[in-house]
């Protein structure tokens, strides 16, 4: 019923209620966030990077690089275009602050919905919760992978995959079998095969080539 986006440079989310053709609708709420952090030069305001929904549905939680700080929300399933009810509510306590300096970016959620991993990049977890993955560019870009402890969700490095150049975003197909790395500078989509077994990845060669791709 409704489209949340993080807004980098405006510091803010905003709330934009779905129409029954499924079109946008001017945004219902905007959300702004004060505050800045210990690098002046990076974290000179609130920069907001993700929003994710939590499993259940029932909480959404914001990365403010800026702050270094993750925002909570309680969700409002009931909100919609036709009754204008807001969305999202504060959530107590309001926001969990992370390591100085660190400019939390990315969250992602094992499926069983027990864990929640945070990173200064982009992570995916395999569908099956085995393995997790986080993408590195500037410096050895490639793929980073872990296996995930299943009793407590502690993360293990397993192995690391070379890539082309600025991986700037990637995703695991829902069947878990193939992973596609957008390679921004390269100018390619490159697909790895996933071995369900040990998580790691081998380049098919099957590359879609494409003019600076940033999202898949």
């Amino acid at each position: 019923n409704n489209v949340i986006t993080a807004n980098y440079s405006g510091g803010s989310i905003s709330v934009f209620p779905i129409a029954k053709d499924g079109s946008l609708l001017p945004a219902s709420d905007i959300i702004k966030f004060e505050g800045s952090g210990t690098d002046k030069e990076r974290q000179e305001k609130s920069h907001l990077h993700c929003v994710r929904i939590t499993p259940d549905g029932k909480y959404m939680f914001a990365d403010n690089l800026g702050t270094d700080q993750i925002h909570k929300f309680i969700i409002n399933p009931d909100a919609n275009a036709e009754n204008k009810e807001s969305f999202l509510k504060e959530g107590s306590p309001s926001a969990f602050k992370v390591k100085a300096g660190s400019g939390p970016r990315h969250l992602t959620f094992s499926p069983n919905g027990n864990y929640a991993y945070l990173i200064n990049e982009l992570i995916h977890i395999s569908p099956d919760g085995k393995f997790l993955y986080a993408s590195n560019r500037l410096k050895a870009d490639g793929i980073a992978i872990f296996s995930i402890q299943p009793d407590n969700g502690i993360l293990t490095k397993v192995g690391y995959q070379l890539t082309g150049i600025h991986p700037r975003n990637f995703i695991i197909t829902p069947n878990g079998k193939y992973m596609l790395v957008a390679c921004r500078d390269s100018n390619v989509i490159q697909i790895y095969e996933r071995d369900a077994d040990t998580g790691l990845l081998t380049d098919i060669h099957g590359d879609i080539k494409v003019d600076k791709p940033v999202c898949v």
